[in-house]
């Protein structure tokens, strides 16, 4: 057996492995919302969307009405949120992804699928409030 045996409660590989094309997938989105996003604050004047596509047409028509400290505030959550998503792909790589860093218990599937980022299960972030 190798030293870097994870103990306690874990998921198996191939439900990391599952997670991971998840998050993958999250990753590949934010990143596309990302670059709409700076686009949409570098060009705030307007250079027309007529022969772009119709979602960064909505969003940009949307995104006029946003002052460019929002836009600015939308880009550093975006950026945070992809940071979360690549903390949890290295989590997977050490088999400690899903394990609730307050309780050690493993963060129930359901929650995982709906925010893939989490480190902390239902019943640790009720304590912390």
């Amino acid at each position: 057996m190798s030293g870097n045996v994870v103990k306690g409660p874990r998921y198996s590989d191939a439900e990391l492995e599952e997670f991971k094309i998840l998050i993958e997938e999250k990753i590949s989105k934010a990143e596309r919302d990302l670059a709409i996003i700076r686009d949409s604050y570098l060009n705030h004047s307007g250079n027309g969307t007529d022969d772009t596509s119709p979602t960064f047409k909505t969003f940009e028509e949307g995104s006029e009405t946003m002052s460019k400290e929002a836009n600015a505030q939308l880009a550093a959550r975006q950026e945070k949120f992809l940071r979360d998503l690549r903390a949890a792909l290295v989590r997977i790589e050490n088999k400690t992804y899903g394990v609730c860093r307050v309780t050690g218990k493993l963060i129930p599937k359901e929650r995982l699928r709906a925010v893939p980022h989490a480190t902390l299960s239902i019943e640790a972030k009720k304590q912390r409030l």
